[in-house]
Parts: structure tokens; sequence; C-alpha cells
């Protein structure tokens, strides 16, 4: 005979040994451990009857998994972001939510543009493309991956969308789009090197250190970002960039030193801490005014 432990019982056996663990979410947390070793999601967890022994067992090692720090996403396999789930694991940077509030701003400057071009850099797991390409289905989005593993899980989450993909250097990608493009949009790298023993331990252990760190001041990245889009914004196209916040200022001026943006803003996040900067490309013709200087 097959017993069933309460799902409740099993919830708040996990929930226990996560708040003792001082896990910041135990409640949320268990539930979607539960429901992933239920191969359900958590709303369904009130109709089950039960959880079966080896179910159970999956949970309990989903829990002490947990416990020993690995990414919550690392062990379901998923991470949610806006309307869409990727997969995720080892050797591809979890989606943050903070990143949602750049994606929404981008969409918003897009709503009003005829057959929009848009170039996705550092691409990671594909989320941002695969949310923009989801919400926005008129949009022409290339991305880019520079790491060989993170961007198997790119190809994996964006099969079936129309986005364009290329795993390579996004300093020299995309050159046939040059002077043609309505947005760029990135998450580059922003951790500075010197930081390293603050960065939390299940960050600086699971997440790809190719997708943390950036140079000395952290700011490696964005001027690559910076001069990336400069390439590729048509005359009045725009360019977003997550930052640190500590990088309020910092970001904007690397936009603004490279000459060849206007209107550069930072932007905070739903928690109102400084999260990304934005730029317009300034006229194109202004550029051979410069260099005649």
């Amino acid at each position: 005979m097959n017993v069933l432990t309460p799902v409740a019982a099993a919830l708040v056996w996990g929930s226990a040994q996560l708040r003792a663990a001082g896990t910041p979410s135990p409640n949320p947390e268990a539930r979607t451990l539960l429901a992933s070793a239920l191969l359900t999601s958590p709303g369904e967890l009130v109709l089950l009857p039960g959880v079966d022994a080896e179910a159970l067992a999956r949970f309990e090692g989903h829990v002490h998994r947990r416990i020993a720090g690995e990414p919550l996403q690392h062990i379901v396999g998923v991470a949610g972001f806006r309307t869409v789930d990727v997969t995720v694991g080892p050797g591809v940077f979890v989606p943050r939510p903070e990143t949602e509030v750049m994606v929404g701003w981008a969409l918003d400057v897009l709503a009003d543009r005829a057959d929009p071009v848009v170039v996705d850099l550092c691409t990671g797991s594909g989320v941002i493309s695969k949310a923009l390409v989801t919400e926005d289905p008129r949009l022409q989005i290339h991305a880019v991956e520079l790491s060989e593993q993170a961007f198997e899980y790119a190809r994996r989450n964006l099969e079936g969308t129309p986005v364009e993909l290329l795993c390579g250097d996004m300093a020299d990608a995309f050159g046939a789009l040059d002077g043609t493009v309505d947005l760029v949009i990135a998450n580059p790298p922003y951790i500075p090197l010197e930081t390293w023993e603050s960065v939390t331990a299940e960050v600086r252990d699971h997440d790809p250190t190719m997708a943390l760190f950036s140079g000395v001041d952290g700011l490696d990245g964005t001027r690559v970002v910076a001069s990336v889009a400069a390439r590729l914004l048509r005359s009045g196209g725009v360019v977003c960039s997550e930052h640190a916040e500590v990088q309020e200022h910092s970001a904007q001026q690397v936009f603004l030193d490279s000459g060849c943006f206007d209107q550069v803003r930072g932007h905070r996040d739903l928690a109102d801490r400084p999260r990304f900067v934005s730029a317009r490309r300034t006229d194109l013709w202004q550029d051979d005014i410069r260099e005649r200087g």
C-alpha cells in the first residue's frame, strides 16, 4: 500500500528546514520545490491527494540542495521572467526580476515604431529576447552570446521563435545591421573584480564568472555595449544597459564619454534602486563633423 504524506505536512517540514537554514523566502520556496518534485505547478498543490514516497524523497533532496546554497532555479531547472519561463542551470546566468523593468521600458519605447529592429547583447539564457518577442511579435530581434555553454540554453529557450541567435563576441556582431537598429538592449557583466569577496556565495559559486565580473571598475562590458550600440543604432535609436546600484553615475558617464549619444538617463527598478541607463543615438552625420574636428 502506498501511504501518502499530506501536502500540508510536507510543506511544513520543508519550510521549517529552509527557515532554519536562513533562506529568505522559505514558504514560497518550499512550495516551488515540492511542486517540482511532483512535476506540477505550485497552484496545483492544493488539488493533490498527497505526496507519495518517491516524490517525497525528491522533495527532500531538493530541500537539502537548496540549504547547501544551490540556486532555486537550478534545482527546478526553470526561471520565470515577465510572461515567459526559460530553462536554466549550471553555466548560464539566472534571470533576475530587476531586469524585467528594463524590458518593460524597452517595449514602451518600441510601441510606436514601425517594424522595429532590436539587438540583444549578452543574451545569456535568451530570456530578454524571448520576453520581448512574446510580448511584441512585431519585433525583429537579433541576439548574441559569447559563452558556448550559455548559448546552448539560449538556443533551446528561443527555439520556435523568430529571434536570430549568434554565438560570438558582441564587439563585432551583426555588422550587416550597422546604422539600422532601433534598440540595443543589454544586461552585461558589471561587478568589479575587486568586490569578488563581497558577492554572495550563491551567486559567486553558481552563476558563470563571465556573466558577473567586468574589469577593475565593473564597466568594461558597459564600454563595449556603448561602442557596439554606437555602431548598430540608426539616428534616434536607443540603447539600454543594466548596471550595479553603485554605478548609477559612472555607467551614464560611459555613454556621455563616447560622444555618440544624448538624452542619457538613469532608471530605477521596482525597489527604487538605480538599475539601468538609457541613451539616444545622435544623428550619424554628426560623427563626420566630430572626426573632421
